[in-house]
């Protein structure tokens, strides 16, 4: 049985409100509601993580790669009780720890700083052999990549290592929101599938479909699910 974060009574409802707190010209605001539905639902229903498990070794790790636009997150995390919400207000300003890119030493539950594309998977790759290396086999690990940093070769070159390492705690979600320069002909998870991964494509909007695609079993495999969301013009 998985057991995610704490109830701390906010709802999937109150994130809209507390992302409308956080304010100024640089918030990549569709970065952040592309990825809104998918960290719910992970951080309510699916990663074994809390305010009071920031330092657990047997926590599960969540990785945000596409951290160029985390409000989305920020809310998330004030929500489940890592941050204060009156935090959110001083999103970006001087002194704030709440950056245009998260910073993990500065905010709870963090674990990585990002923003820079393709640094995630492969530091989640990283991460799952460092656990598997400690005998720590229980925790899972999951990064949420955007498709565009498809684009970039670290992410490929970790793609393909990751499948035949058999790194069956690697999860990743991948935002499609048709950013990617180039595409994938066959779709996204057919990459991952022809390096080894099990893979699943759902709309990223459904909870219900996202729950299902996150738990599925993938035994000695990685696992990707690509979460289809329609590009905000």
């Amino acid at each position: 049985m998985t057991q995610a974060t704490a109830d701390t009574g906010f709802r999937y409802e109150d994130l809209a409100p507390l992302i409308t707190l956080m304010t100024g010209d640089d918030k990549h605001g569709p970065a952040a509601s592309s990825t809104l539905d998918a960290l719910w639902v992970l951080y309510d229903r699916v990663l074994r993580v809390g305010p009071d498990r920031v330092e657990d070794l047997g926590r599960d790790r969540f990785l945000l790669s596409k951290g160029h636009g985390p409000m989305a997150y920020y809310a998330v995390l004030a929500a489940k009780g890592f941050i204060p919400v009156d935090w959110l207000s001083g999103f970006g300003t001087y002194g704030s720890p709440l950056g245009h890119h998260p910073d993990r030493t500065l905010i709870p539950g963090v674990e990585i700083g990002s923003g820079s594309l393709g640094h995630g998977l492969p530091l989640a790759v990283g991460s799952a052999l460092g656990l598997r290396a400690q005998g720590l086999t229980d925790p899972a690990v999951w990064v949420l990549i955007g498709d565009a940093e498809l684009d970039e070769g670290s992410n490929h070159e970790a793609i393909a290592y990751a499948g035949p390492a058999g790194l069956e705690r690697l999860h990743t979600i991948v935002i499609d929101n048709d950013s990617a320069t180039h595409g994938w002909p066959g779709g996204i998870a057919s990459r991952f599938e022809a390096a080894g991964w099990s893979a699943v494509t759902v709309d990223g909007r459904d909870h219900a479909a996202l729950h299902a695609a996150c738990t599925a079993p993938h035994p000695g495999r990685p696992h990707a699910v690509v979460a289809r969301v329609e590009k905000k013009q």
